[in-house]
């Protein structure tokens, strides 16, 4: 039976870009915005969400886990890691050259992967930011400005017919992209791709004012051997000073050292939740 998807659209972007490596013969719903996926699949309209968690260039996509844990809970039920390329692209009549481009348009994380090129051969165009890099290039190829450019993939320049000025422009070259499958059952969720590895995601939040937790949070982990392959802290958004952390466990979820690590920091008056325990799919070429 084949489920429908929802992925940041519109075509053209690195989530659909990562939708069509992971998935097959399902039926693939663009949205506008991240929180419109996810909130599409809680109220049933879509079974399947996938959404940017981390970029290995910008860091964390904020907005994912923010939404997630502030105003919709559903379970990681895989992550799909895809290699990211940027490309300048321009419109298909353009004739002139590079620093002929006045503006660029493309989503902040996608502009932010490529401020070294952008400082040192477009330091005079304006920037742009927009909702995805899809829309960037849809936008760019529907101007009839043809000295804006957009910054996106090679599905973009594809999808919506616009030429690649400048390809590989991404500051870093080992250049990939974490998202997170999301889905209220797991059996809807099958990837045919090798598993990488298996990871457990757990939102910890501390107590107000007492010194010295967060070490011993990390020590609950340390000391049964656990490795952390990461842990960042985000606001409540009750107040200055509070506090969440998600930590990443690179292993699966097991009746015993889970549950120990739950009893300890639940004793040290945290509030412990698991997020989801999932296979990591890594894909070398998009």
């Amino acid at each position: 039976m084949a489920h429908k998807i929802g992925y940041l659209g519109p075509k053209g972007t690195f989530t659909k870009l990562a939708v069509d490596v992971a998935f097959n013969g399902d039926d693939k719903v663009a949205f506008d915005t991240i929180p419109q996926c996810i909130d599409a699949v809680a109220d049933g309209s879509i079974q399947i969400a996938v959404v940017p968690i981390e970029n290995a260039i910008e860091g964390t996509v904020h907005l994912s886990i923010d939404y997630l844990v502030h105003q919709v809970r559903l379970p990681v039920i895989a992550e799909v890691v895809v290699p990211i390329a940027q490309n300048l692209l321009v419109h298909k009549d353009f004739d002139g050259k590079l620093s002929d481009i006045t503006e660029v348009h493309s989503h902040r994380h996608a502009i932010a992967q490529c401020q070294q090129f952008l400082h040192n051969h477009l330091p005079e165009a304006k920037i742009h930011f927009s909702n995805s890099t899809g829309s960037a290039a849809e936008m760019v190829s529907e101007s009839n400005n043809l000295t804006i450019a957009a910054i996106g993939n090679r599905l973009a320049a594809k999808e919506f017919g616009l030429t690649m000025l400048n390809p590989d422009i991404h500051d870093y070259p080992n250049n990939y992209t974490r998202f997170i499958v999301l889905a209220k059952d797991e059996n809807f969720v099958k990837i045919n791709h090798p598993i990488k590895l298996e990871r457990t995601s757990i939102l910890v939040t501390l107590p107000e004012d007492r010194a010295g937790v967060l070490h011993q949070v990390l020590s609950a982990f340390a000391w049964r051997k656990m490795n952390l392959s990461k842990i960042e802290s985000r606001p409540m958004k009750t107040g200055l000073g509070n506090y969440f952390f998600i930590i990443d466990v690179d292993e699966p979820y097991d009746d015993v050292l889970f549950p120990g690590v739950k009893g300890e920091l639940e004793a040290l008056d945290c509030k412990v939740t698991f997020l989801g325990s999932y296979p990591v799919h890594q894909f070398d070429s998009p």
